[in-house]
C-alpha cells in the first residue's frame, strides 16, 4: 500500500510551465505504476499520462504530447509530471494514482493539486 501527496500546482500563464510531483509512502514504489490525471468540475475525469513501475515505458492524451513529460525517481519515491507551453485548458485538478504492479487499476490516490492557466 502507497500513501501519494501531491504538490507543485499553482498558478501560471498561458505558455509557461508548471512541474507536478508526486511523493510516494509506504511500500516498494518502483513496484507500482503511476498515472496522472485531471478533472474539471462537471467533466469526466481525463488520463493525461502514465509511467510503468521502471519509467522505460510513458503514454500521454494527444493534448499532452509535446508539452508534458512524465518521469519518476524510484530512490526518491516521487514521481514527476513537468508540463510546458501551458494553456488555459489545461486548467484542472491534477491527481496522482499508483497501480500495483499485476493489478489492473489505480488503487492509490493522492489528493490532488491545483493548477490554474491564465490567458
Amino acid at each position: 500500500q502507497v500513501e501519494l501527496v501531491e504538490s507543485g500546482g499553482g498558478l501560471a500563464q498561458a505558455g509557461g510551465s508548471l512541474r507536478l510531483s508526486c511523493r510516494a509512502s509506504g511500500s516498494a514504489f518502483a513496484s507500482y505504476a503511476v498515472g496522472w490525471f485531471r478533472q474539471v468540475p462537471g467533466k469526466e475525469r481525463e488520463h493525461v499520462a502514465a509511467i510503468n513501475w521502471g519509467g522505460g515505458s510513458t503514454v500521454y492524451i494527444n493534448s499532452a504530447k509535446g508539452r508534458f513529460t512524465v518521469s519518476r525517481d524510484n530512490l526518491k519515491n516521487t514521481a514527476y509530471l513537468q508540463m510546458n507551453s501551458l494553456r488555459p485548458e489545461d486548467t484542472a485538478v491534477y491527481y496522482c494514482a499508483a497501480m500495483k504492479l499485476g493489478a489492473v487499476q489505480y488503487d492509490y490516490w493522492g489528493q490532488g493539486t491545483q493548477v490554474t492557466v491564465s490567458s
